[in-house]
């Protein structure tokens, strides 16, 4: 059964309060990125990278409300606003704009690791794909324990590398997932074939299962990367 580290953008132009909040997280256990500029922190956000989101409001080139409001056109990925501005107008917005909490500098670091493990138990609550005993979507069923795969109560035959590739898309529902995750968090960080591989192995998944099924599971995102949802 794959793993998935869980994985904080933190998207802050104040290097000290970044690498502050960088070194509080990663001693939680987190894996943390930091990015001070909110046009390639967007460019980031849309490769799928992250579970989590830490957002500033005042930004270099795009504001982090902007970056809110786009980022929920895309993915569900949970987004924690940090800001210095305390107006009730702004927190309002962003949580309007799709931001799942607000917070407001200075704060304590327990109040923000509380409030991102919150996050993060809404998140795998409101995923209804992710189960003790199966994963599911539409009329998919997979079942780690057993390693099995069924649609309609019929047994699909993969290959390992199939019902791997398909039990993480699974475990990320609703989630754009970019090509270079897939292929690091699937194939490995020691993989070193053609980077085209996901794309094969999409196209053998949606023979046996899309195809074979007429249902769409597997959707594409151009320029992005691949989603399974509903």
């Amino acid at each position: 059964m794959i793993e998935i580290t869980k994985k904080i953008l933190i998207v802050e132009d104040e290097i000290k309060i970044a690498r502050f909040l960088q070194m509080e997280l990663e001693y939680e256990g987190y894996k943390t990125t930091i990015e001070a500029n909110g046009r390639r922190a967007l460019d980031m956000i849309i490769q799928g990278d992250f579970d989590l989101i830490l957002l500033d409001v005042m930004l270099p080139e795009m504001d982090g409300m902007e970056i809110c409001k786009r980022t929920r056109e895309i993915t569900n990925t949970p987004i924690i606003l940090v800001t210095a501005k305390d107006d009730i107008d702004d927190k309002v917005n962003g949580l309007d704009l799709g931001a799942d909490d607000y917070l407001t500098k200075p704060f304590a670091i327990q109040e923000l690791l509380a409030r991102i493990r919150t996050a993060l138990r809404k998140q795998q609550a409101s995923n209804p794909s992710v189960d003790g005993n199966y994963l599911h979507v539409k009329n998919l069923i997979l079942y780690p324990e057993r390693y099995e795969v069924q649609v309609n109560g019929q047994s699909v035959d993969l290959t390992k590398k199939e019902y791997d590739l398909l039990e993480y898309l699974l475990r990320n529902k609703q989630i754009v997932l970019g090509r270079e995750r897939i292929l690091q968090e699937v194939w490995g960080y020691d993989y070193f074939g053609d980077t085209n591989v996901v794309d094969v192995y999409i196209r053998y998944l949606r023979s046996k299962l899309d195809e074979q099924f007429e249902q769409k599971y597997i959707h594409t995102v151009r320029g992005v990367g691949y989603v399974v949802k509903d």
